[in-house]
């Protein structure tokens, strides 16, 4: 197995998400997780999927088993430390259908149409430019794609009025509403929005189709390696 590996992009915001990225989460809520996201976001064997803010790779294996050698996997994360650490974990599993990509704070740095799905675990209220985040995840789905957002909300009344204050003390999160509004605004369609439990829930979303005829397709190659990427410019 190799391990492609390019210039690290390192920006002051993996400071912020260094530690906090995702919650602590036990075998059993990741398992749980996992199926809800495979289920609304319909991945199967052959599906390409990006995870943002891959935080310990918990969830970036399970979907790499779910989408078999066909498919790929592209698990972001700001943290280079916790990149590497994703890396090793795929390379002890055995599983070569990871990308490991070096996000930036407002971009992806996904291809363009990679996924037919992408998702992230309380990760969104982190973004403090979320207009220019969901601008690349749109880019990086491909029409018809569907993107997955759980995420968990503020003290009831206390949500915060920028978005450079939804992860501070007291305004902690960010509501369904805002949240469906910010990707609507993005051009995405809400699928569903569903409460997972108290002040935690998920919300789906999809990028309108287009004709298949104006679809530049991407795949990775069956069976491949693991790789890594850099900034895609």
């Amino acid at each position: 197995m190799s391990l492609t590996r390019r210039p690290r992009v390192v920006t002051p915001f993996v400071l912020v998400l260094a530690g906090t990225a995702l919650l602590a989460q036990n075998a059993q809520q990741n398992a749980a997780d996992a199926e809800r996201l495979i289920k609304a976001l319909d991945i199967h064997a052959g599906s390409v999927v990006g995870e943002i803010g891959a935080g310990d790779g918990a969830l970036t294996m399970t979907m790499a088993k779910a989408v078999g050698s066909a498919g790929r996997v592209f698990s972001n994360e700001l943290n280079t430390q916790r990149l590497d650490e994703v890396g090793k974990r795929a390379a002890n599993a055995g599983i070569t259908n990871v990308t490991l990509v070096e996000g930036k704070e407002a971009e992806t740095n996904f291809p363009d149409q990679c996924c037919d799905a992408i998702f992230m675990r309380n990760v969104y209220h982190h973004f403090e430019d979320p207009a220019a985040m969901n601008a690349s995840l749109w880019k990086a789905l491909r029409p018809g794609g569907r993107l997955a957002v759980m995420d968990f909300g503020p003290p009831p009344g206390a949500e915060s009025d920028t978005p450079a204050g939804r992860s501070k003390d007291g305004h902690h999160g960010i509501t369904p509403p805002t949240l469906e509004r910010e990707l609507k605004a993005a051009g995405f369609e809400t699928v569903s929005s569903t409460e997972i439990e108290r002040r935690v829930f998920m919300v789906v979303a999809r990028r309108p189709r287009i004709p298949e005829a104006r679809l530049p397709l991407w795949r990775g190659r069956p069976g491949g390696s693991l790789t890594r990427l850099a900034a895609i410019r």
